[in-house]
């Protein structure tokens, strides 16, 4: 579909976020499946929770734009899906897949975060300020959700490293 000026391609950005915010869903309802550790479960389910309302509200934004998703095709989410699984499927230690659930996630959520910035600008260039202020809303949580993952990180060296001095 050709792109002819700035609010189609707003729409198209718009699209992919929606998207990739259905898709980060299904990734974080099977990642926490695979955690045992509970605060890092907690910490998954919380940014299932988030992933849906963010889903909401880009279904807002394109209500307030007046436009429908469109038709995209999301490949390199599948790639990056598909690599996941196959790594996670060769470590065996259970302390090292979390840190390898919580690195990937906070890869994947750095990855939106770019994709929010983006939509952010051409929001304002656009002058959809009121959709600017629900992305806004939408990046926040996930700059919480990276520094809470920092946060169980540190935590899960801090474990390993307590378990090794009683030992």
């Amino acid at each position: 579909m050709p792109i002819k000026n700035p609010k189609e391609l707003f729409g198209l950005l718009l699209t992919n976020v929606r998207q990739s915010a259905q898709r980060e869903t299904a990734i974080f309802q099977e990642l926490s499946k695979l955690v045992h550790d509970t605060e890092i479960k907690e910490a998954l389910d919380a940014r299932i929770f988030l992933s849906e309302k963010n889903t909401s509200i880009l279904d807002e934004c394109f209500r307030l734009i007046g436009q429908e998703p469109m038709k995209v095709t999301g490949r390199i989410h599948d790639v990056l899906v598909d690599e996941l699984r196959k790594e996670l499927g060769e470590i065996q230690s259970p302390i090292a897949r979390h840190l390898f659930i919580l690195a990937k996630a906070q890869q994947l959520i750095h990855f939106r975060m770019g994709e929010f910035i983006t939509l952010i600008a051409a929001a304002n260039m656009t002058g959809d300020y009121g959709v600017s202020v629900l992305l806004e809303s939408c990046l926040a949580d996930k700059v919480a959700f990276v520094e809470r993952a920092r946060h169980l990180v540190k935590h899960v060296f801090e474990s390993k490293a307590a378990g090794k001095l009683a030992a």
